[in-house]
C-alpha cells in the first residue's frame, strides 16, 4: 500500500486566489513565556487545496458539516489532460473515460498546473471544463470532481458556471490538488477531509491517493 499526498502546503507566502488575502501565522505561545508553543492561524476557508461546498454558491447550499464524513473519500480516477492544446475541455475530450468515471466517486482532472504553483502563470491559462463537459460529469453523481488547478472555472469568471453546475448536485470541488501525474493508469481510494467547521462554505483538506498496488 502507498499512500500519495495531494495537497500544497499552507505557508504566509503560498498562492491565493485574486482577492483573497495569504494566510497569517504568528506563535501566540512560546516556551520561555508558557512552557508550550502554539500558533494562531488566520486564513481564509479556500485556501490552498480545499473542498468547495455548495454554499459556497448558493445562498440555500449544504455546508460542508452537514455532509456524512463518507462523502470525502471513495474511489478516484484521474483523467489525464496533462498534454492538452487548448484551454477548454469538452464532453467530446471526456467521452473516452466514460466507462472509468462510472467505477468512480471522485474524478480528478490532471492537468499538470499544479508545477506552476508559485509563479504568476498558475492563475493564467490553465483548461477548464466547458459547459457540456460539467454537465456530463455532474450527470454521473459523483461525490466530487478536483483540479489542479487554481479553480474550476476561469479566474475572470463573472458567473462561476462550473462551480454552479456541479454544486447544484451537490457535487463536492477539489482545489490546488498536486501530484496528480502519480496516479495516472492507477487504482486508487482518494480522501479529502475537511476540517469540521459549522456552516463552512468551504475548508483546506489534507488530499491523499492511497494505491491498491505499489
Amino acid at each position: 500500500m502507498r499512500t500519495i499526498d495531494l495537497s500544497h502546503l499552507i505557508s504566509t507566502n503560498m498562492p491565493v486566489y485574486p482577492g483573497t488575502e495569504p494566510p497569517k501565522m504568528k506563535t501566540a505561545c512560546t516556551l520561555s513565556k508558557d512552557s508550550f508553543v502554539e500558533k494562531e492561524i488566520t486564513l481564509f476557508t479556500h485556501t490552498g487545496t480545499h473542498l468547495d461546498a455548495p454554499a459556497h454558491i448558493f445562498p440555500d447550499g449544504k455546508t460542508l458539516d452537514s455532509y456524512p464524513v463518507s462523502g470525502f473519500w471513495g474511489r478516484g480516477v484521474v483523467l489525464d489532460f496533462n498534454d492538452f492544446s487548448r484551454s477548454i475541455i469538452t464532453e467530446n475530450d471526456v467521452l473516452p473515460y466514460a466507462d472509468l468515471i462510472r467505477q468512480a466517486d471522485f474524478v480528478l482532472l490532471y492537468t499538470g498546473w499544479s508545477k506552476l504553483w508559485g509563479s504568476h502563470t498558475y492563475f493564467e491559462d490553465y483548461p477548464v471544463l466547458s459547459a457540456d463537459a460539467a454537465r456530463f460529469l455532474a450527470d454521473f453523481g459523483l461525490k466530487g470532481v478536483g483540479v489542479d488547478a487554481i479553480s474550476v472555472d476561469k479566474v475572470e469568471t463573472v458567473d462561476f458556471s462550473v462551480h454552479k453546475t456541479f454544486l447544484a448536485k451537490d457535487t463536492l470541488i477539489i482545489e490546488n490538488l498536486t501530484n496528480l501525474e502519480l496516479l495516472v493508469g492507477r487504482q486508487f481510494n482518494f480522501y479529502c477531509f475537511p476540517l469540521k467547521i459549522s456552516t463552512a462554505d468551504g475548508s483546506p483538506v489534507r488530499a491523499v491517493a492511497i494505491l491498491d498496488k505499489i
